[in-house]
C-alpha cells in the first residue's frame, strides 16, 4: 500500500542534521515533501534579511536536489498554500519547527488548528533552541528575568547528542509546480549593496559546520579574552548568522563547545554561555512577547527619548563623527554583520549620547543585518537602553572614545572601516562607499565630519534625563 505523502514545511530551519522535525518525518517511511512559503511574515522582513534569505534558500534547495528531493517554493499566506499543497498531492499532513515570535506564533497556531479540523496531520517540533521556552522554569514556576540563574538552570541539564545529517529523503512519485526563486527578487532592495555584501556570507550547513570546527580548533581557548576586540575577526565564530537561518542547529554548537571544555579549552564555557545567552532572548520572547515592541519595563515608556531624528540619520549613515561609531556602523553596510563589542557601543551612543528611543537602532538593525534573529535583537536593544530585564544599570553610558582606546587600542579596527583622511584607505572602508545609498552623496575624498555630540555633554545629559526617569519612579533601583 502506498503510504502518502508528507509536506515539510521549512522556515528558518535549511540543514538536514541536528533537525528533530526531519528526523520524525524520515521514521515514517513517507514519501516527503519539502517546502518553503514565502509568506506576509518573510516578506515584512528586511532587506538584508530577504537578501540572505533568498542565498540560503538557492543553497538548500541545491543541497536537496543532489540528494534526489526538491525544494517546492510557493507564495502566499500559510493556510491557503498548505491546503492547496494538501489538495494536489495527497499529502496527509504537515510537519514544521516551532517558532517563538508573536507573528509566527499566532501563524503555526492558526494553521495547526486548521488542518487538524480538516482532517490531516499538524505537527510542530522543537529544533530551534536546546530547550523549549517553557521547559525552564524559577523555583516559584514562573520565567526568568535574570541571565545568570537562567544560565545554571539550562546548564545543569544535559541534551541529548544532535541527530546525524539524513542523506536521503524518500521522493513523491509526482512533484508539485515550485515557482521561480529569482521572480522573487528577495534581494532587490539590497540594491548595489548586495554586490558588496555577498562575499561576505557563508551560506548553508557545510559552511556553518566548517565555521564552528575551524573556530573550535584555532579560537575557542582564547575565546573569552579576544571576543570583545573587533579587529580580530577570527576570535569569534561567525555562527550568528547561520544559526538564524537555521542552518546549523543549536545542539551541535553545544556539543562542540561541550567537547572543548572537557578537553581544557578555557574560553569554551564563555561560548556556551553566548549560545544560551540566544536562548534567554527566546524565554524572553515566548514568555513576554511585548518585548518586540514595548518596553519590558513598563514604566520607561513614559521615559523622554527622541523619536527618528536627524541625528539618528547621520548614525545609521555612519557619519556620526565618532570613529568606533561609525567604524561599526559602516561595517554592516559591507559585511551585513557587526561584531558584538560594536553593537553594544552603537546602541548606547543612540540611546543615550543621542537619547533616541531604542525602537529606531531595533528597526535599522532589522533592516540591514543578515544575522537578523528577533528575539536577539529586542533583547539586545532593550539590554543597552536599559528598559529591558536583566538590563544595563540606567548610568552605563559606554564611551565610544573609552571603548575605542580599551577594544581598539591600535586602530586597526577603526582603520579598517573609517576612509577619510587616511593616505591609503583600507578596501574594506573604500567599499562602505560602494554599498551605501548613491542618495547618501558620500565619498571617501570627503572630511570626516565633527562628532553630533561632545561626548561628556551627551553623557551628561543622558544621566540627566535617566535620574530624572529615577526619580520619577521613586527612586527605585530596582525599577531601573
Amino acid at each position: 500500500m502506498t503510504k502518502t505523502p508528507l509536506i515539510l514545511w521549512f522556515r528558518r530551519d535549511l540543514r538536514l542534521s541536528d533537525h528533530p522535525m526531519l528526523a520524525a518525518a524520515v521514521a515514517t517511511g513517507r514519501p516527503l515533501l519539502p517546502v518553503f512559503i514565502l509568506d506576509p511574515q518573510s516578506e515584512a522582513m528586511g532587506a538584508a534579511a530577504r537578501f540572505r534569505l533568498g542565498l540560503g534558500l538557492a543553497h538548500f534547495g541545491g543541497v536537496l536536489a543532489q540528494m534526489g528531493s526538491r525544494l517546492i517554493l510557493r507564495r502566499g499566506a500559510a493556510l491557503p498554500v498548505l491546503r492547496a499543497l494538501l489538495a494536489e498531492t495527497g499529502a496527509g499532513g504537515v510537519y514544521w519547527q516551532r517558532m517563538y515570535d508573536p507573528a509566527a506564533k499566532t501563524r503555526d497556531a492558526e494553521v495547526k488548528s486548521n488542518l487538524r479540523a480538516d482532517g490531516f496531520e499538524a505537527e510542530s517540533f522543537s529544533g530551534a533552541l536546546l530547550i523549549e521556552p517553557w521547559q525552564v522554569a524559577t523555583g516559584a514556576g514562573g520565567y526568568y528575568k535574570v541571565y545568570t540563574p537562567f544560565w545554571r538552570a539550562v546548564s545543569a541539564r544535559g541534551f541529548a547528542p544532535p541527530v546525524p545529517a539524513h542523506v536521503h529523503l524518500p521522493a513523491p512519485e509526482l512533484w508539485p509546480a515550485s515557482e521561480d526563486l529569482a521572480s522573487w527578487q528577495l534581494g532587490a532592495d539590497m540594491r548595489r549593496g548586495a554586490a558588496v555584501v555577498l562575499p561576505h556570507q557563508r551560506v548553508g550547513e557545510a559552511a556553518a559546520l566548517a565555521r564552528l570546527d575551524g573556530f573550535i580548533a584555532a579560537s575557542v581557548a582564547d575565546y573569552r579574552i579576544e571576543r570583545d576586540f573587533p579587529a580580530e575577526t577570527q576570535a569569534t565564530s561567525g555562527l550568528s548568522e547561520n544559526l538564524a537561518w537555521g542552518e546549523i542547529g543549536p545542539r551541535t554548537i553545544w556539543a562542540a563547545g561541550q567537547r572543548a571544555l572537557h578537553q581544557g579549552a578555557a574560553g569554551a564555557e564563555h561560548f556556551c554561555k553566548e549560545l544560551v545567552w540566544r536562548e534567554f532572548a527566546y524565554h524572553l520572547l515566548h514568555h513576554a512577547p511585548q518585548i518586540e515592541t514595548k518596553c519590558w519595563r513598563p514604566e520607561w515608556e513614559g521615559f523622554g527619548w527622541r523619536g527618528d531624528n536627524a541625528d539618528a540619520e547621520r548614525w545609521r549613515r555612519g557619519m556620526t563623527g565618532e570613529p568606533f561609531v561609525d567604524a561599526a556602523m559602516r561595517e554592516v553596510y559591507v559585511t551585513g554583520r557587526m561584531h558584538n563589542r560594536a553593537r553594544m557601543i552603537v546602541g548606547s551612543y543612540l540611546t543615550k549620547h543621542l537619547l533616541t528611543d531604542w525602537r529606531v537602532g531595533l528597526a535599522w538593525f532589522a533592516e540591514v543585518l543578515t544575522d537578523w534573529d528577533p528575539a536577539a535583537n529586542a533583547m539586545g536593544w532593550q539590554w543597552v537602553a536599559g528598559c529591558g530585564p536583566d538590563a544595563a544599570p540606567y548610568f552605563r553610558v559606554f564611551n565610544p572614545a573609552g571603548q575605542a582606546e580599551k577594544f581598539d587600542a591600535d586602530q586597526r579596527y577603526r582603520r579598517r572601516w573609517i576612509a577619510e583622511g587616511a593616505p591609503a584607505p583600507a578596501l574594506q572602508a573604500l567599499s562602505f562607499f560602494d554599498a551605501c545609498p548613491k542618495h547618501w552623496g558620500l565619498d571617501a575624498s570627503r572630511r570626516y565630519p565633527a562628532p553630533i555630540v561632545e561626548l561628556a555633554d551627551g553623557r551628561a545629559r543622558a544621566l540627566a534625563a535617566y535620574s530624572a526617569q529615577k526619580e520619577g519612579n521613586g527612586g527605585n533601583d530596582g525599577d531601573l
